[in-house]
């Protein structure tokens, strides 16, 4: 029970935040009427569906990293932590609520995204709601690894320049929005193994029929390899 408190708490702070809601949801909405409107290559304009699961990969990239990031610094500095870990709820609860909480902001920002998809000629099909559950999962949680791992080891002003300088480059140059394939091929190659890479790869192969078994070992090992990281060096006040 305790730690479905603590996931309506975390899941109500991460709604209730204006900045937050910009970040999570109203600029990967704006996003995916600008991809399916706006020719970035020479191909032209994304077809609707890649435009949805671009801006499906902002949205979690951004609820996933920047925002616990920004977040659990300035909570260690407040003391907030701290105090939580020592209540019945204890360290694990208190991540495991935040892990409930971004995965609700995830469902809200997939069904806002597709509301808005819907009137621009998404398609959907059934069969790919259990390989998108797990690009969701997967994906979240490398992104919490390593936005934990950000959040619990430097000072709140380094996190809040860091994650917003990261949150720019994994937008403009991490193949989230635009496709590997539109990068020189040497880091088109790259990009693929990072999580923002395997996540937007992944979720835009989703709708083309192209193997993603890669993408989803990617976000794998980048969810147990950051997890274990951010476990390791994570401190829970900045003293």
């Amino acid at each position: 029970m305790t730690v479905l408190a603590q996931t309506r708490f975390e899941t109500a702070t991460i709604l209730r935040n204006g900045e937050q809601a910009l970040l999570n949801i109203i600029i990967p909405v704006a996003a995916l009427i600008v991809l399916t409107n706006v020719s970035f290559s020479p191909s032209g304009a994304m077809d609707v569906d890649m435009a949805f699961a671009s801006s499906l990969a902002l949205a979690w990239a951004s609820t996933g990293f920047t925002s616990q990031a920004i977040a659990v610094a300035f909570d260690r500095r407040w003391g907030v932590l701290r105090m939580l870990a020592t209540t019945p709820l204890g360290p694990k609860g208190l991540f495991a609520g935040k892990l409930g909480a971004i995965a609700i902001v995830a469902l809200i920002q997939a069904a806002a995204l597709a509301i808005v998809g819907a009137f621009l000629g998404l398609g959907f099909t059934v069969s790919v709601l259990l390989p998108g559950l797990a690009f969701m999962v997967l994906g979240l949680a490398a992104f919490l690894g390593l936005g934990l791992l950000i959040g619990g080891t430097l000072k709140p002003e380094a996190v809040l320049a860091l994650a917003n300088t990261l949150w720019i480059v994994m937008a403009g140059l991490g193949a989230i929005i635009i496709p590997a394939s539109e990068y020189p091929s040497w880091w088109g190659a790259i990009v693929e193994f990072t999580p923002p890479g395997a996540l937007g790869e992944g979720l835009r192969n989703l709708g083309s029929g192209e193997p993603i078994i890669k993408h989803i070992l990617v976000l794998g090992g980048w969810a147990v390899g950051g997890g274990l990281l951010a476990a390791s060096r994570f401190r829970w006040d900045t003293k």
